[in-house]
């Protein structure tokens, strides 16, 4: 399990909600895109779902984030998301981390951490920029083997 110092404390609630968010990539991985999800929580509850899925939209901005955070400000009627959790099973790009700022999503929960294109750890911390007007708690590497393990099943058969 990861720990504080990776980026704030984890708790069963945390893995109980990424595994719903390995659901929902287990989703797109169905639909022959790459599979990452996310959701969105709000009171203890999921507020928005969403897969990966620019390929079969022709869309580049529906990333699992992106698409969780459209789905979660559909239901609630209100496009800040205040007090929100977005759980999602990969590093955020830059993209993802200003859609979540737009949103006022207060916390951050990622699995895997994303080496080319992460814009929390992995290539800078976007999240931190000091001209942002709003800042997110972030936890990583929850769940990481099982959110890596299925991208690495994924492109390995692509591969084969």
């Amino acid at each position: 399990m990861p720990d504080a110092s990776r980026g704030g404390a984890v708790s069963a609630t945390d893995e109980r909600f990424m595994r719903a968010a390995l659901h929902a990539a287990r989703q797109a991985q169905a639909r022959g895109e790459v599979p990452i999800g996310a959701v969105v929580v709000m009171d203890g509850a999921i507020a928005g779902a969403g897969c990966n899925q620019p390929i079969g939209t022709n869309d580049p901005t529906a990333h699992a984030e992106v698409v969780a955070i459209r789905d979660a400000a559909q239901r609630t009627g209100n496009y800040r998301l205040t007090g929100a959790t977005l759980y999602v099973t990969i590093e955020p790009c830059q993209m993802c981390v200003g859609a979540m700022v737009h949103a006022r999503i207060a916390r951050l929960v990622f699995g895997a951490p994303e080496p080319k294109a992460g814009a929390v750890e992995s290539t800078q911390r976007a999240h931190e920029h000091p001209t942002l007007n709003h800042r997110i708690e972030v936890a990583g590497h929850v769940l990481e083997a099982e959110c890596r393990s299925v991208l690495q099943a994924f492109f390995r058969e692509r591969r084969e």
